[in-house]
């Protein structure tokens, strides 16, 4: 009985959607219109400082550089009201802390999903910069200088034991920095893109 009141349902849903779009073309409006008759275009200054993405492998990373002391000191400051003073608490993710033994459960049980960390989910180094630099601090993104997004990095990698206490990264440096589980995840090698060694 459930099954043709259905089938009435999807068919008179789908007719409906149908006559829409037979009533938009009929008024003429078969393609989007190119201007909206608001805002400005992007000047090509505007667009070169908005293009600010790294890649796995780091380009588009910028100059600059940071230690783990100063990003230590960052941390507190702008991130251990979210992530808690040592990353492992708080009320948003955690950062901070690596699964014993060989383990990657995240795609297999889901309530490992909650465990996500940097220093056993995150693939490659150059992508955590793209990261902080882009959304954090969560109450002013994209207000840390690139020096503070390295040392932030520097910190994060730290307490994640993938780099030493007088670690220095850089826009060099980072892309060299493997990170546990990059060979966890499938590298995407269809036509036209770069694959990640």
């Amino acid at each position: 009985m459930r099954r043709p009141i259905l089938a009435g349902i999807v068919l008179s849903v789908a007719l409906t959607g149908v006559a829409i779009i037979a009533v938009w073309r009929q008024a003429g409006r078969s393609q989007t219109p190119e201007q909206f008759g608001f805002g400005t275009p992007a000047t090509t200054e505007e667009i070169r400082q908005a293009d600010t993405d790294v890649t796995p492998d780091g380009g588009g990373l910028p100059r600059g550089s940071g230690t783990v002391a100063e990003g230590e000191t960052i941390y507190k400051v702008r991130c251990s009201g979210c992530h808690g003073v040592t990353g492992t608490e708080g009320p948003f993710d955690r950062l901070v802390g690596r699964e014993p033994g060989d383990t990657f459960n995240f795609g297999r049980d889901p309530k490992f999903l909650g465990r996500r960390t940097v220093g056993n989910y995150w693939p490659y180094a150059p992508t955590l910069y793209d990261y902080v630099n882009r959304a954090m601090p969560f109450d002013a993104p994209g207000s840390l200088s690139s020096d503070e997004v390295y040392s932030v990095v520097a910190y994060l990698l730290y307490r994640n034991q993938i780099v030493p206490a007088d670690a220095a990264i850089s826009d060099r440096t980072l892309p060299l920095v493997r990170m546990p589980a990059r060979d966890r995840f499938v590298v995407d090698n269809r036509s036209g893109g770069r694959i990640i060694r």
